[in-house]
């Protein structure tokens, strides 16, 4: 039971379904299960505190799994950056053959992982944006419409629009992200254009995820109202789940003129990093996508990829192959 796709050809993987990089989640515990069941999933380069710390990452993760696995490199614009190129390195002496770029301009990262053999994919929240990546010289994209956690831009144009259109200009294998949990998600995206789907919001809710299981919980319990849009008035948007710290930041924001100084110490990630920890779904920032209405269970890794791999084959197969006459 497999669907091929030109991504899961040119990446080596059973099944057409990607984790991908998230912060404090992207260990080799969350990855390796994915792995294993047949999917792709990205350690998260900057979760680690140092490019050493990551080399060693990547040698735990390949202990657990002899399949393909990739790491995700976000760059940031900041005052004083990480070391980006010691990281380059961790990846490329590790032996990773897959990077999920992200951010702000790619091009020396891109050009760096293309030299030693290494397949880029780089996320977007945007056509122009993925046109860029493509003609950067990228080798897939992965495509984030308004309703994903995290940052998904400033355009607010959801996946249903997002991926059909840049279906239509890009012509390297695309991922939709964005709202995907299940069957019928991985199916559309299919219909759609893509050739596969990324999953964030959906990985953290299952047994293996490296995430207390308040928070987890919590995400099965919410419907797709509970987010909240962050740093609006900052043009950097960001969505997170919607509890008592979101909404401090968001009123804070609502009265006008706010600077992110008003607002730092309720986003702080060494808050949001101690909630996570004593398990505080209110005790700061977590992101989470509109698709927390589409979860109702905490399954294992493997259970989650072979369910939506087999209701997406039996849509496609049978229901949709019956509503032709």
């Amino acid at each position: 039971m497999a669907i091929k796709t030109r991504f899961t050809e040119m990446f080596g993987i059973e099944h057409p379904i990607v984790q991908g990089g998230m912060q404090w989640v992207g260990y080799a515990e969350m990855v390796a299960p994915v792995a294993n069941a047949g999917g792709l999933g990205f350690l998260t380069a900057l979760t680690q505190p140092t490019p050493e710390d990551l080399a060693k990452e990547i040698a735990r993760t390949k202990e657990m799994t002899d399949k393909p696995f990739g790491v995700n490199l976000t760059i940031l614009p900041a005052i004083k950056p990480p070391p980006y190129a010691e990281y380059r390195d961790a990846i490329i002496q590790g032996g990773i053959k897959i990077v999920e770029t992200a951010g702000y301009k790619p091009q020396e990262h891109v050009d760096h992982f293309k030299q030693h053999g290494i397949k880029v994919i780089h996320k977007c929240t945007a056509v122009r944006h993925a046109l860029s990546a493509e003609r950067m010289g990228v080798d897939a994209i992965s495509i984030d419409g308004f309703e994903c956690a995290g940052h998904p831009g400033e355009d607010d144009i959801p996946g249903l629009i997002l991926i059909p259109a840049a279906a239509n200009k890009v012509k390297i294998p695309m991922l939709a992200s964005g709202g995907f949990a299940d069957g019928r998600g991985l199916a559309a995206a299919l219909a759609l254009g893509a050739d596969g789907v990324n999953m964030g919001t959906r990985f953290c809710v299952t047994k293996e995820a490296p995430i207390h299981d308040g928070f987890k919980q919590r995400m099965v319990a919410n419907d797709e109202r509970q987010t909240s849009l962050i740093f609006r008035t900052l043009h950097n948007t960001a969505r997170v789940m919607k509890n008592a710290v979101s909404e401090e930041v968001v009123a804070i924001e609502g009265k006008g003129g706010a600077k992110f100084e008003d607002i730092m110490h309720l986003v702080a990630g060494t808050r949001g990093r101690q909630a996570m920890a004593d398990g505080d779904a209110d005790g700061g920032i977590w992101s989470a996508g509109m698709v927390q209405g589409l979860i109702d269970d905490i399954p294992t890794v493997k259970e989650l990829i072979d369910r939506i791999v087999a209701d997406a084959e039996r849509i496609i197969r049978s229901r949709l192959g019956d509503m032709v006459a």
